[in-house]
């Protein structure tokens, strides 16, 4: 048997191989604190494997620049934290509209404005569903562990090959430099999903067809399919519209190609919840204070569980409700002024105590401070 591929990695790096892993072959960023590793390690690996690295002039340029190589048929990221997300937002938008696959990792960091570039946050989280105007539906993903940044980034790719979307990958400032030893994955090991693309005739290409499951194959510039790409709101022929009937048809192809498919894109995990009375609830770097102080909870006889979101959005309403629907207590965990908290109080039942608690200094949550608030709320 071969010997495992085991390395010591920071969480940047792991982002990198997940996406090496899932077939990136074009990255186009701007160096920001905390995420700059990513670009460094995608600078030094893509060559090896034929794949190009630019470094653009901005975050404007980076976000465009990743949109039309994969138009061109490439797997495409970027990299930044919250103030370059926040200047590609535009461009976002024009990636939903326009239903081009890209990756977008936001290492969060403390703001506004320029804000802490080097103290952790959480306070992105909003953003990356609403962030862009419009209507649209999005995807976001959420690593706790440097190990869970390499799948994850697996699988935000997945997701944007598989509904022709932009998928954002939330990450935060521990995550992002902490290290540890982690198992680089065989070829083959996880599944690598390509886009579809279609086997019509060029001529009968429509490139925005409404298909069974609202996803229209996708070919590459220069394989002889030859389409209208636009921002504006478009007809199934790719070219502007301003009928009623044909921007309905649009922009429910945008929300439906996601919310119907909710089962298939949202992910959690569960510890000890079969008898929890009280729900621990917390993404990335809070995920591992919140298991910790969880584990410590049940050795002192309190019946505690730990849900931790894998995707943020679309939110997992139906897992959670099951969850949750029989706990008397939820503690939301978060290192912002609370975002998803509102989101756990719109769907569990009213009888139901939800507590927050959240952090925006700049510091983590630890799992002393969790247990505290769990003996507050007994």
């Amino acid at each position: 048997m071969a010997k495992e591929n085991r390395q010591l990695l920071q969480g940047n790096a792991a982002c990198v191989q997940g996406a090496l892993y899932a077939g990136m072959r074009f990255f186009a960023g701007y160096p920001i604190t905390p995420s700059t590793e990513i670009a460094e390690g995608s600078a030094r690996e893509l060559p090896k494997l034929g794949g190009k690295f630019i470094q653009m002039e901005d975050e404007l340029g980076s976000i465009a620049a990743i949109i039309g190589a994969s138009v061109s048929g490439a797997k495409a990221m970027t990299g930044t934290s919250g103030p370059g997300y926040s200047l590609m937002l535009e461009n976002i938008g024009y990636a939903f509209m326009t239903e081009v696959p890209v990756v977008v990792v936001n290492v969060q960091r403390g703001g506004p404005s320029t804000g802490l570039p080097t103290k952790v946050s959480q306070s992105d989280t909003m953003q990356a569903r609403w962030g862009t105007h419009g209507d649209y539906s999005s995807i976001t993903v959420a690593p706790s562990t440097v190990g869970d940044t390499l799948t994850e980034t697996i699988r935000a790719f997945n997701l944007a090959e598989r509904f022709r979307t932009p998928v954002t990958i939330l990450l935060d400032e521990v995550i992002a430099h902490s290290r540890e030893i982690i198992r680089i994955p065989e070829p083959g090991e996880y599944e690598v999903i390509d886009r579809v693309k279609p086997t019509c005739p060029p001529e009968e290409y429509l490139p925005y067809e409404i298909t069974e499951n609202y996803v229209t194959p996708m070919p590459a510039y220069g394989e002889g399919y030859r389409y209208h790409i636009t921002g504006l709101t478009h007809d199934q022929h790719g070219f502007p519209t301003n009928k009623p009937s044909e921007i309905i048809v649009k922009l429910d192809k945008l929300k439906k190609k996601i919310e119907n498919y909710k089962d298939e894109i949202t992910k959690i995990r569960v510890e000890m919840m079969d008898d929890a009375e009280i729900a621990i609830i917390s993404y990335g770097s809070v995920s591992r204070a919140a298991l910790q102080a969880t584990m410590l909870a049940r050795e002192a006889g309190v019946k505690v569980g730990c849900i931790q979101l894998y995707t943020i959005w679309p939110f997992p309403e139906k897992e959670l409700l099951e969850l949750c629907g029989k706990c008397q207590k939820v503690i939301v965990g978060e290192l912002n002024m609370g975002q998803i908290v509102h989101e756990v109080e719109r769907i569990l039942p009213r009888d139901i105590s939800i507590n927050t608690i959240q952090r925006y200094d700049g510091e983590i949550l630890t799992p002393v401070q969790i247990l505290e608030k769990l003996e507050e709320v007994l």
